[in-house]
């Protein structure tokens, strides 16, 4: 009885863990990969980047990760970059609506010289967005940032391009298109 009992055990738990494993497989089924480019696979997200673009998990800042530019030349002091951030938002109910809200007068309030240049929903496919375009100085650099906000499972994710604001404009096309790789949920 015992060695059926054990056997019984053993045939569920491969079961359980073929299932795992194709439901993983069909989420990465989901990412379109874009060719040449790098793929960061992490629980619960993913994103792809340049492979010329330097890829930092090392948490500074509160980041998930950071993925950097290279340098245009020897005078060149800021390197462009996109990162993810998460807050716990614990038992705060607090919706998308609410957060937009919150960050824009958080940004007014705490960023020196902030202009907001837009601030929109967006509906797709992967889900719900705010996607929030603003300049401010912060030290010696006036930048410019293009922010991604979803409420997921009680966290709210952060994704940031942010650009020299003189740049901004040239780091645009493949600054949106690693932002628009991003994906939640996997």
């Amino acid at each position: 009885m015992t060695k059926f009992l054990f056997t019984l055990s053993l045939i569920f738990t491969l079961i359980s863990c073929g299932q795992s494993t194709e439901k993983k497989e069909k989420e990465e089924a989901k990412i379109q990969r874009i060719e040449g480019w790098e793929l960061l696979k992490q629980e619960g997200y993913s994103i792809q980047y340049p492979k010329d673009w330097e890829l930092s998990q090392s948490g500074q800042m509160g980041t998930k990760f950071i993925l950097f530019s290279t340098l245009e030349d020897q005078e060149d002091q800021f390197r462009e970059n996109v990162n993810l951030i998460s807050q716990d938002l614990g038992s705060n109910t607090v919706d998308l609506d609410q957060y937009t809200e919150i960050s824009e007068k958080q940004i007014i309030t705490m960023m020196n010289n902030s202009k907001v240049y837009e601030s929109k929903r967006i509906k797709n496919s992967g889900g719900e967005y705010q996607k929030l375009i603003y300049a401010a100085d912060q030290g010696t650099f006036r930048l410019k940032f293009e922010q991604l906000y979803w409420i997921e499972n009680d966290l709210a994710y952060v994704l940031t391009l942010t650009c020299e604001e003189s740049k901004f404009s040239s780091f645009k096309e493949v600054g949106e298109k690693i932002l628009n790789s991003f994906s939640l949920g996997l």
